[in-house]
């Protein structure tokens, strides 16, 4: 069943074409990655898919009995209203019931309205769908839902509209970087979540992982062409290999053929037959393909790393707190050279606290800091990027410096500077107001490397910035020759680089963790599956009693003695359950009281429903 059809659309601003003739579909079920280079439109894209905003010429048709959600970059709201009032704007039945009788239990002594809170969510089975807002609440960290949205950050929004595009349940969802500004568990639960959920998706995202394990199908906007992978992201890159290997063996054979077919054509006198015509025609076409040029353009890094020296940067019993939280508690530790460290916690645990003490941009409540004299620390923050918008992008580097010292007493000058990171010469002198988020993100990291930094500490760098860039910035980051902290969100970005985390657990504890994330993950998962265990009472194990080859015909001791109990206990469940839905029926005010009820009507009613079934398997041969 098809749910977008996209037909010959076009979009451009002034002389720059963003996309033209682009046509493609999407069927029910699909769950599709859109990737391209960052500044080619990948969120105007989607926009206009949302209908946020218009398009040259085209057509974009939805099925019209669909509902469609759309996750903005940066999502904005009114900052007068509360939480609950952003997320809860949706005016289906369930939704307006779940407020009612939310406004219900603040007013516990208004039994009446309470009693027709309750009859309307039982009504409406409104109970169930209570229970999967509160889980996605709980897991994108959303609690005080009377907390006005002007008090909130950049990332507490995005997390607010990510539970707001879920809660309403569209048929089809867009996502601009459904992972920006979640935490690592955060974004596992979201990836399990669209895995599961029976939900048509497109999405823009620079998380491989997040692109591994959701999509089934990638398409690709390159050199002004589409390009569809049905697969995932493992495939896609295979398949894309291919394409390019492919692309480069047709042009190499058009260029032989074209130049045999240019003598020819000189050769040839003006009046030609039409067995000769038809062969100029030929030509044309294999002079277009032989001209063909594959866009292969990428960021190149390049520092001139100067020489740590043999004290880097050591802690000693560092201790910080704001109020009640407690950010590092006696923290000691000695960096060495090329250390590569990943850190991973929970958001608001303190991490990017713990960088601008390093950095000395905050100051530790007790305990010493040292930094040794030969480090340049190159800080990439993610409140950092403050680039001034009516700056000229050339301008912006120039008030750094206008040649840039490199390795073996070369020199490059700014604008060589900017090329090189993909900041094509007719762009130099655009404001930076005009910048995509990607292309900010790339000039603010160009500012920060130019200053030829020998100690690395990278705060959320990978967010926005497109597949290619972040695959170059990795290889860069690998063959750094000096010291590297990184704080991101990019399972793939972490494991490809790190050698050890310092895992933020909260209340100032850290631990030291040798090795990659995903051997953390998986290590700590299987403490939380044996702790799991260890929790479960210890069950009696059966004996497994051989089936005689005779067919059954009657109860063993142990089997009758069982019948017999269970004659006994059923009556009683079937008394105990009658007399919970009574309590359930009167008129209860307590919401807690009503929830522990409904918990143990729920417990009852599985344990009866086991307990009948076996108790009609062993009345057949009683």
């Amino acid at each position: 069943m098809n749910y977008l059809s996209v037909e010959a659309l076009t979009k451009s601003y002034g002389e720059r074409v963003l996309f033209e003739n682009i046509t493609f579909g999407i069927s029910k079920g699909q769950k599709v990655a859109f990737i391209a280079k960052n500044g080619t439109g990948k969120s105007t894209f989607l926009k206009i898919l949302a209908g946020k905003e218009g398009y040259d010429s085209g057509n974009v048709v939805f099925r019209n009995d669909i509902k469609i959600g759309y996750l903005h970059q940066t999502p904005e709201f009114e900052d007068k209203h509360t939480i609950s009032e952003t997320i809860f704007k949706s005016s289906s039945a369930e939704i307006e019931a779940i407020k009612e009788y939310e406004r219900a239990v603040l007013n516990p002594d208004d039994n009446e309205r309470m009693q027709q809170a309750f009859e309307k969510m039982d009504a409406l089975k409104a109970w169930d769908y209570e229970i999967r807002i509160k889980q996605i609440l709980g897991q994108l960290n959303i609690h005080d839902l009377e907390r006005k949205i002007g008090e909130l950050s950049g990332g507490q929004l995005k997390r607010i509209a990510l539970a707001q595009v879920l809660i309403e349940e569209p048929d089809f969802i867009i996502l601009d970087e459904p992972t920006n500004h979640l935490d690592l568990d955060m974004i596992e639960w979201l990836e399990g979540y669209l895995t599961k959920e029976n939900v048509t998706i497109l999405m823009v995202t620079h998380d491989r992982y997040f692109l591994e394990r959701v999509c089934n199908e990638i398409i690709e906007f390159d050199n002004k062409n589409l390009y569809k992978y049905n697969g995932n992201y493992s495939y896609y890159l295979e398949k894309k290999e291919e394409r390019i290997e492919s692309f480069e063996a047709s042009v190499d054979k058009a260029k032989n053929l074209y130049k045999k077919e240019l003598e020819w054509m000189r050769r040839m006198p003006k009046a030609r037959g039409t067995k000769a015509k038809s062969r100029e025609e030929a030509f044309y076409k294999t002079e277009h393909t032989a001209h063909q040029k594959l866009d292969k353009s990428k960021v190149d890094i390049e520092v001139n790393v100067t020489r740590l020296g043999s004290k880097i940067l050591e802690l000693s019993h560092v201790k910080k707190s704001f109020g009640d939280l407690t950010i590092l508690e006696d923290f000691s530790y000695v960096f060495k050279r090329f250390e590569k460290v990943g850190i991973v916690g929970k958001n608001g645990v303190g991490k990017s606290t713990f960088l601008d003490m390093l950095t000395g941009l905050q100051k530790p409540d007790s305990g010493i800091i040292d930094t040794g004299d030969t480090v340049v620390y190159g800080y990439y923050t993610q409140n950092g990027i403050n680039l001034k918008e009516d700056k000229r992008v050339i301008d912006t580097i120039k008030d750094i410096a206008e040649v840039i010292p490199l390795a073996k007493g070369r020199v490059m000058t700014a604008a060589q500077m900017l090329e090189k990171f993909l900041f094509t010469k007719d762009m130099h002198y655009n404001m930076v107001a005009k910048l995509s988020g990607g292309e900010r993100r790339r000039l603010y990291l160009l500012t920060i490397l130019m200053k030829n930094p020998n100690f690395l500490i990278l705060d959320e760098p990978t967010n926005d910035l497109d597949v290619m860039t972040l695959n170059v910035l990795e290889d860069f980051l690998s063959d750094f020759q000096g010291c590297l902290i990184v704080v991101t969100h990019d399972r793939y970005f972490m494991d490809k680089l790190v050698d050890h985390l310092f895992v933020f657990e909260g209340d100032g504890k850290i631990k030291d963790y040798l090795g990659k994330y995903t051997d953390y993950r998986n290590d700590r998962k299987e403490l939380e599956e044996e702790a799991k265990q260890q929790s479960k009472p210890k069950q009696v194990e059966e004996v497994k009693v051989k089936e005689a080859e005779k067919p059954k015909t009657k109860l063993a001791y142990k089997e009758k003695l069982e019948f017999e109990s269970l004659e006994k206990e059923i009556p009683l469940l079937e008394e105990q359950k009658e007399k919970l839905n009574n309590q359930l029926a009167e008129n209860i005010a307590d919401h807690e009281e009503l929830l522990k009820l409904t918990e143990e009507l729920g417990r009852i009613t599985a344990d009866l429903d086991e307990k009948t079934d076996r108790w009609l398997t062993l009345s057949e041969f009683a």
